[in-house]
């Protein structure tokens, strides 16, 4: 799409107003729709010619000579095929006089425009409502030839003349495009080409012979399909009316070859008037593409190393990005190791406090055991008081440990079995809490239920031997 800059060079060189500020109300005040401002300023005004600028030095010195635009406005007097509808331009004055119609024109018909609009998406969206309940008209009763796609007039304009000439002159011919002349310009410079231009006078006498014999021979059509984009108008129609009077036609069968150049105008590099046989058109179009030729290679390698500089750029960022996306990954990765090893050697730093706390808590809770195991030992040996002597109310008391090892006390004939307990429990020899004492013969748990006794009511007075039985 083309940017304002493009739409005013255009419309200057259609309209031929040089006046930028006057082009630049024009086209405001027709929202920048070209097309309109151009039909509307035709509709008023006749436009004056366009004064196409040449592409190169080589390209202006073969604008044909026996079309000089002098030349074809005193021949226009006396030639009997000068075309009957061209109308003389009309003054700056008169253009500035009748603007604010224009103006108002235009405006009107943007406001028509944007209601039409309104009224045509209430109309589609009440349109599909309604087939969504099953009360539209069918999808059945579409024509399935109508496009899809809305075309401009000066498209369907192209389309209808290149419909119209195949039908009248057959199928061996140019190719011409059926899109406006703007876009076929486009097209031309894409495909680096010089744009072939016919203008179509279907009221002159030399039309039909000149369209049979030269544009329709197979020489001619083949060169001009090989080497060129072609476009063709019917100078009854808007825009065949608009190019005749851009490119100063002024006698017919009229042909030239334009392209754009690189200031956003439009170059006439030759234009070709009157009947002219197929062997003078082929002489003319091989000489504008032998000296033109340098300026579209120049055009091709310029776009190629456009082409080529761009593809380089975007290999080397796809290649910086993808080095860009490697560190990336790579610092990823080594960040994630990282955090793994400092995950883990947390871990292992937190299993070690663990451990050590542990242990320091068995050991601190062995010791505090240790402790009251020897503080209750010496509560113990202390409630037993001293040992006494040997004498009738003395018990002699042997006590055996599961080690084999024997201690032996004694004690008053009045103390009780717990005395015996606590002797044991003050001796640390024994690790279990849970023990009885027993004797032999006869067998005699001493537990619990005669820790009360005395030695002397248990039987065990004037001596006893026992042992200790851990209970499991």
């Amino acid at each position: 799409m083309v940017d304002l800059n493009d739409k005013l060079a255009y419309f200057q060189a259609i309209t031929g107003l040089e006046d930028p500020v006057l082009c630049t109300e024009i086209l405001s005040a027709h929202g920048w729709d070209l097309e309109l401002a151009i039909a509307s300023f035709t509709s008023t005004n006749s436009p004056p010619p366009l004064e196409t600028t040449a592409a190169a030095s080589s390209a202006s010195a073969n604008t044909t000579t026996a079309t000089d635009v002098a030349g074809s406005s005193g021949r226009s007097e006396s030639d009997s095929n000068q075309r009957s509808d061209s109308v003389a331009a009309p003054g700056l004055a008169w253009k500035l006089i009748t603007l604010p119609i224009s103006v108002i024109s235009g405006s009107l018909g943007l406001i028509s425009g944007a209601v039409g609009l309104g009224l045509w998406v209430a109309g589609g969206v009440l349109s599909y409502s309604l087939s969504m309940v099953g009360l539209g008209s069918g999808r059945n009763n579409i024509d399935p030839s109508s496009p899809l796609v809305s075309v401009s007039a000066s498209a369907l304009e192209a389309r209808d003349f290149v419909a119209t000439f195949e039908r009248e002159f057959g199928e061996i011919r140019p190719n011409f495009v059926g899109e406006g002349f703007m876009d076929a310009l486009q097209r031309s410079r894409n495909a680096y080409k010089l744009l072939f231009v016919y203008l179509h006078s279907p009221d002159h006498p030399d039309t039909p012979l000149f369209c049979e014999r030269t544009l329709c021979s197979e020489a001619l059509a083949a060169f001009v399909n090989e080497n060129f984009v072609s476009w063709g108008g019917n100078i009854r129609a808007s825009e065949g009316f608009k190019m005749s009077n851009s490119l100063k036609a002024s006698r017919y069968p009229f042909c030239a070859v334009v392209m754009a150049a690189t200031n956003q105008r439009i170059a006439s590099l030759q234009q070709v008037e009157g009947p002219k046989s197929p062997e003078e058109m082929l002489a003319i179009l091989q000489q504008v593409l032998e000296e033109s030729a340098s300026v579209l290679v120049a055009a091709r390698l310029d776009s190629e190393e456009r082409r080529t500089n761009m593809r380089l750029r975007e290999e080397q960022d796809a290649a910086y990005r993808a080095a860009l996306e490697a560190d990336q990954a790579r610092e990823r990765q080594r960040r994630e190791e990282q955090e793994r090893l400092d995950r883990e050697a947390a871990e292992t730093e937190r299993k070690r406090k663990e451990e050590e706390e542990a242990r320091e808590r068995a050991e601190h809770e062995a010791a505090e055991r240790e402790a009251a195991l020897a503080r209750m030992r010496e509560e113990k040996a202390l409630s037993l008081g001293e040992e006494p002597d040997k004498g009738p109310n003395v018990t002699q008391v042997l006590v055996r440990f599961p080690t084999g090892e024997r201690k032996e006390r004694r004690f008053h004939s009045t103390a009780t079995i717990q005395s015996l307990y606590d002797y044991v429990d003050s001796l640390g020899c024994l690790e279990a809490e849970d023990y009885s004492l027993v004797s032999n013969f006869p067998r005699v748990v001493y537990g619990a239920e005669k820790r009360a006794l005395s030695l002397k009511e248990a039987g065990l007075h004037p001596q006893a031997s026992l042992f200790v039985e851990v209970n499991s």
